[in-house]
């Protein structure tokens, strides 16, 4: 099954918690001081919130999927269009371990293509985004990916 993800960076957590709790009828899957997810199934997203950023607003959209294998499809769709993409092996972020594909939109959206697998205590800090937690994705002009943009 695939999951449509939303990311959205917010001012106030305690605040965006009450909207988005009373607009989707339940409370948060996971609660953290700085982050809050809801993986609904009606509809089927896995929506998050995190603060700490310095832009509010939309950070990234994302397909979760449920295997490897799953993840390799949409990877390979993505090279066999020429779709500049990074892959990242090892993610800890978001209080998750995930293998992860990132791509950029022709609008310069961010996509996170990934598979959890498991649940971990922190909301990040791998080799990938310089041991500073979970980054904002960002492209540089090449499409090549670049971490120097404000951690979560």
């Amino acid at each position: 099954m695939k999951r449509l993800h939303l990311h959205i960076s917010v001012k106030d957590l305690n605040e965006s918690r009450a909207f988005y709790t009373a607009l989707f009828g339940c409370e948060p899957t996971k609660v953290k001081p700085d982050y809050l997810q809801w993986l609904l199934d009606d509809p089927t997203i896995n929506f998050a919130l995190s603060v700490g950023r310095t832009e509010v607003g939309l950070n990234h959209l994302g397909l979760q999927v449920g295997n490897d294998e799953e993840l390799d499809v949409i990877e390979k769709r993505l090279v066999n269009a020429e779709i500049a993409g990074e892959k990242q092996e090892e993610a800890q972020c978001c209080y998750a371990a995930s293998k992860k594909y990132w791509v950029q939109d022709p609008q310069n959206i961010i996509w996170e293509n990934y598979h959890t697998s498991e649940q971990i205590d922190v909301f990040g800090g791998d080799s990938f985004t310089g041991g500073v937690g979970c980054c904002t994705p960002s492209f540089s002009a090449d499409k090549k990916w670049s971490a120097t943009q404000s951690c979560c």
